[in-house]
């Protein structure tokens, strides 16, 4: 009665990790102004969120609307936030349009906050340890030579 997926079993798999993932780049999940999420929400496309989320989220791109709220932790590559945070953020390449307003700690490697954007929070660079071990040591300078006199 039920053997449509019989034949579906029996083909080849569709390609690869690489093409699945390739696929994935061009896929998108909206959550939309009616909906309210309570729970963490983790995606391997990009999200769109215009409702309210209670919990962390974590993906690859995220764009957050004017009158979306996010309550929880926020990961992503890159961010483009408009809406309420409550949480931490961490993002590599991070927007803060002028209609957001984040409470919470942000890390970021690039940060773009336009004006009338809001942060309440600590902000810290990606890479910071990373960049202080990369410095040179201090150097030590003696003088040597001739009097002066």
């Amino acid at each position: 009665m039920f053997n449509g997926n019989r034949n579906r079993d029996e083909r080849p798999a569709s390609g690869s990790a690489q093409a699945q993932g390739h696929a994935r780049r061009g896929q998108f999940s909206v959550l939309g102004a009616d909906i309210v999420v309570a729970g963490n929400i983790a995606a391997t496309s990009d999200l769109h969120v215009d409702g309210r989320i209670e919990g962390d989220v974590r993906c690859g791109s995220l764009v957050q609307g004017a009158e979306s709220q996010i309550f929880g932790r926020v990961e992503a590559e890159d961010a483009r936030l408009a809406g309420l945070v409550e949480g931490s953020v961490c993002v590599r390449q991070l927007t803060i349009e002028r209609t957001a307003r984040i409470t919470g700690d942000v890390e970021y490697e690039t940060l773009t906050v336009e004006q009338g954007g809001h942060i309440d929070g600590r902000l810290k660079h990606m890479g910071g340890a990373n960049a202080a071990a990369a410095a040179p040591a201090p150097v030590l300078l003696q003088a040597v030579g001739g009097e002066t006199g």
